[in-house]
């Protein structure tokens, strides 16, 4: 069975590394220097994840995002 996960990718301003979380499971992160380097990390973060998680055990779905603008 497959099944499609959102990743959202931010750059880390001291490293300049990629990280790479993956929303509909809370806690699944990964980094890496380069986006090939990255996908290949993520899959293997997803796929132990879902080792540790029970099988029934329901997950968030993802909605959207947002861009909000704040004064500051």
């Amino acid at each position: 069975m497959k099944r499609s996960f959102t990743v959202v990718v931010e750059r880390d301003p001291e490293s300049t590394w990629l990280v790479g979380e993956v929303v509909e499971l809370p806690g699944c992160y990964t980094q890496a220097p380069d986006l090939p380097s990255l996908e290949a990390n993520v899959r293997e973060a997803i796929r132990a994840y879902l080792a540790a998680v029970e099988p029934d055990e329901p997950l968030p779905d993802f909605v959207g995002t947002w861009r909000v603008e704040v004064s500051v």
